[in-house]
């Protein structure tokens, strides 16, 4: 399904006059509003393939109409929402759940939507079935080395196909750990996850990342052998410059602070990038900024400020992406309200006086730099953010056009009712 440019003119001019007024109105309380929409118009967030069906949880999956079945239709999908709100140019695969058969045919049939290729995912968490020794007790700490090599070469076939589609960096999860205790010896555990890796590294090509991502448990409980950002830059450390760790927001224990780890990986220049999402105990998954709308804001504070420090680009300095398993909503409103929310706090944190805020922290004043971060977060930046994305060609109100056009009923009368997305 192609989304049409004169049926998003039509959408916003229905609601040009109550945006030109909302936007005229912050247009005069804030001196820099020229330079915060700029800023929301490069700023892009990929979208993962496996976040545009519905994922489900261990207790049942309750499939939705119109999922895409191939991974052609996940790239329509993916146009479909970067036509609505010009922010998500970018789709990450998981292989072997999208390998393209014809990379050429596919970067093709992504350009014509506007599309790149962002990091490749690799996937030792399940037995596919070809493979001849099974994961099921770890793969890349595994301690029979013959089960190691063949994660090895999972992950070195998986940047194959990323370099045959334009990608430029690899993430690395793993569902290795224990389930209890005196299952594995840890460091033997870490070292052979390491030594893995690197065989994976010699791969790479010199322009692309190795993002290495942590959880602190699930779906062993014990143990995680990646289990916090320190163990993920350990790794990246020993294994050389092209390696960073890349932060999920699900994968900390309740309360972690996030945002103090983000401003040291920055620090140490070792954060590669984030997978967005939300929750309330723990990897829930769900809608960004759905349930730590603060948070959110609290570590764009930090990003904005750490990458400034480093002279980094926003845009291209780190890897965006969500990572979101839908099965109450319409997998693609949840993402549009996803991009939604990052940008928000994106253009929030671009409002932090940083020269009031350092000098509030020079004397201590804990009240005043509370006011400052506050007066920030609680600015309503949604006219920027949606006057960025007029300028870009995209609707006012996406989450509006998707529910008033019917693009569910159109996927669902184009693909049926019985499509279940692949790979879930």
């Amino acid at each position: 399904m192609i989304i049409s440019k004169e049926s998003i003119q039509r959408h916003n001019e229905r609601d040009i006059q109550s945006h030109q007024k909302k936007f005229n109105y912050i247009k005069e309380e804030l001196p820099d509003v020229e330079f915060v929409i700029e800023k929301l118009k490069d700023f892009q967030i990929a979208i993962p393939s496996w976040a545009l069906g519905t994922g489900g949880t261990r207790f049942g999956r309750f499939s939705g109409p119109g999922e895409p079945s191939s991974l052609e239709q996940k790239i329509e999908d993916v146009g479909l929402l970067h036509a609505l709100n010009r922010s998500s140019g970018a789709i990450s695969l998981h292989i072997p759940w999208d390998i393209p058969e014809d990379p050429e045919r596919i970067k093709d049939l992504a350009a014509s939507f506007d599309l790149k290729f962002d990091a490749v995912n690799s996937n030792t968490f399940q037995d596919q079935k070809e493979q001849k020794y099974s994961y099921k007790f770890g793969s890349l700490q595994h301690v029979d080395p013959e089960v190691r090599q063949q994660a090895v070469q999972h992950n070195i076939e998986v940047i194959n196909h990323g370099v045959s589609l334009g990608s430029k960096s690899l993430t690395v999860w793993l569902a290795d750990g224990s389930a209890f205790p005196g299952q594995l010896n840890f460091r033997e555990a870490f070292q052979n996850t390491l030594e893995s890796l690197k065989e994976i590294y010699k791969h790479l090509p010199d322009d692309w990342k190795m993002f290495i991502e942590y959880k602190c448990f699930e779906p062993n409980f014990y143990s995680t052998t990646i289990a916090d950002w320190g163990q993920s830059m350990m790794l990246a450390n020993k294994l050389g410059e092209k390696a960073y760790t890349l932060v999920d927001l699900g994968h900390h224990l309740p309360n972690a602070n996030i945002e103090q780890i983000v401003s040291l990986l920055l620090m140490e220049g070792k954060l590669g990038g984030f997978h967005f999402n939300d929750s309330k105990y723990a990897d829930d998954d769900l809608t960004t900024g759905s349930i730590k709308p603060y948070q959110l804001f609290l570590i764009f504070n930090e990003l904005v400020e750490g990458m400034d420090n480093n002279q980094m680009d926003h845009a291209t300095g780190l890897g965006w992406m969500i990572d979101a398993s839908h099965n109450l909503k319409d997998p693609l409103v949840d993402l549009l309200q996803s991009v939604e929310a990052i940008k928000i706090a994106y253009a929030q944190s671009l409002l932090v006086d940083r020269n009031a805020l350092r000098n509030a922290q020079a004397k201590n004043d804990v009240a005043q730099a509370q006011e400052i971060l506050q007066n920030a977060y609680r600015t309503d930046v949604r006219a920027l953010v949606a006057e960025a994305r007029l300028r870009s060609g995209g609707a006012l109100q996406p989450v509006s056009f998707y529910q008033k056009e019917g693009v569910r009923e159109r996927l669902t009368s184009e693909r049926g009712t019985e499509n279940v997305a692949t790979g879930l």
